[in-house]
């Protein structure tokens, strides 16, 4: 344990490590969504279609399907302090190397290869592999805290990129994100990361060993025990049906996050709105997502995670209904729809993301588990932003794209009430009420 680590607040240490991953996910994922921004002046600058320029995004998160298991593999063994700077890493140096493409070819290896792989390593995914282990009473809001750094610093952090590209050009603005990811990400993670609280003996949510006799300050929250106290292995996981619906729902909900995510910008310029109020939208909808985060991630402690999951779908729902709308009709009242609903209801569903699968096959093959899980998930990713734009490029609009997207949402719902975490272990605001009904 370094010095700093010594020198923490024991008591309140899982609380620093939620400090971190706010701030690292801010970074990182602005990172990953500012492909958005760059994605205009490259079309414009290369002649390139939108299906080929989008393709580097879903190439990086194709190949994720290899990277991942790797990453579950060894943050079971060495942890975030080790796996998030080398994620870092990759992300500046596709950055750079972004500086200097001029083909297709070396556009797929520097965004989709090195930075969006490396994102991988430094974001939803890999927090989500061991953020769950250092909270059991307040899961979904610590959880949501810390992914509420994506809209915290993205909703300075994208502005400032579109700043940087419209005054300095892309390919300088690239140099500006290589610089951040490597001052901040990994100074920090080398820092305060770490896997779980026993490292500094501790228990989930901070509190120190209990002494002989006393009861836990944590509600029991098992509903089946026996599933509960298997020793899940990713053979035993892939043999339940809960882990297919776990992907599907998973996969269904990437797909249409990031076909919104990176073709939206596109959408509003071809509905008449200006490179400034797209970039302030995307900044805007993460600034929301702050919100959004902190407030479903703590109303699913409270309600369970499948209620406050179909609450986050009806958000993504509204918002491709809204963005089919915009088209037509590219209204200020109907664009700040859009976002709120995206960005304060939609984005909130991240706050569940690595709970679910906890709850499911916690233990210590967990990471292993959701590296799984994540590669029908960033298959789901892959396909949406390739998906959206071949539409675009065959039909000349994104009609149908927004309206596959919405049925998707709704199978999304569909695959998460069937995957059921709430019959292995309900969420501390239910298994609360439960033990005060049976006490009267």
């Amino acid at each position: 344990m370094t010095g700093a680590a010594r020198r923490a607040p024991r008591l309140f240490y899982g609380w620093i490590v939620v400090a971190v991953a706010f701030v690292t996910m801010g970074v990182a994922v602005s990172a990953r969504t500012g492909y958005s921004l760059l994605l205009p002046p490259i079309i414009a600058e290369s002649g390139w279609d939108a299906g080929l320029a989008s393709g580097a995004f879903s190439v990086g998160f194709l190949a994720s399907t290899a990277i991942l298991p790797v990453i579950g593999w060894a943050m079971s063994r060495t942890g975030p302090r080790v796996i998030i700077p080398i994620g870092g890493a990759l992300v500046a140096l596709g950055y750079l190397a972004a500086r200097e493409v001029t083909t297709p070819l070396e556009l797929y290896a520097a965004f989709g290869l090195l930075a969006v792989n490396g994102s991988m390593a430094m974001s939803y995914i890999s927090h989500s592999m061991f953020l769950p282990n250092w909270f059991v009473r307040n899961r979904g809001l610590a959880v949501g805290i810390a992914f509420g750094g994506v809209g915290g610093l993205g909703a300075v952090l994208l502005p400032a990129l579109q700043w940087s590209i419209d005054t300095h050009g892309w390919r300088e603005a690239c140099l500006y994100v290589a610089v951040v990811v490597a001052a901040v990400v990994i100074p920090l993670n080398l820092i305060f990361a770490r896997k779980r609280p026993e490292d500094l003996g501790l228990r989930p949510d901070g509190d120190a060993a209990p002494e002989p006799g006393a009861a836990p300050r944590n509600p029991d929250t098992v509903v089946n025990r026996e599933w509960a106290e298997t020793d899940w292995t990713l053979a035993r996981a892939a043999r339940t049906g809960a882990f297919w619906w776990l992907g599907l729902g998973y996969f269904c909900m990437l797909f249409v996050w990031y076909a919104v995510q990176q073709h939206q910008t596109v959408h509003l310029l071809a509905a008449g709105f200006d490179g400034t109020t797209a970039a302030f939208a995307l900044g805007m909808v993460a600034f929301f997502g702050i919100f959004g985060q902190i407030g479903l991630g703590a109303l699913s402690d409270r309600i369970g995670r499948e209620k406050a999951w179909t609450i986050g779908l009806s958000g993504f729902g509204a918002t491709t209904v809204l963005l089919v709308l915009l088209e037509g009709v590219p209204s200020p009242v109907l664009l700040w729809a859009m976002v709120i609903a995206q960005g304060l209801i939609g984005n909130g569903v991240t706050s569940m993301f690595g709970a679910m699968p906890a709850e499911l096959f916690q233990g210590r093959n967990f990471p292993t588990i959701f590296s799984m899980i994540t590669v029908m998930a960033n298959i789901g990713a892959a396909s949406g932003v390739y998906a959206l734009g071949l539409i675009r490029d065959l039909t000349g609009d994104y009609d149908i794209g927004w309206w596959l997207c919405l049925g998707l949402v709704v199978l999304s719902g569909v695959a998460i009430w069937a995957a059921a975490p709430r019959r292995v272990r309900v969420v501390a605001g239910v298994a609360k009420r439960r033990a005060a009904a049976a006490a009267e």
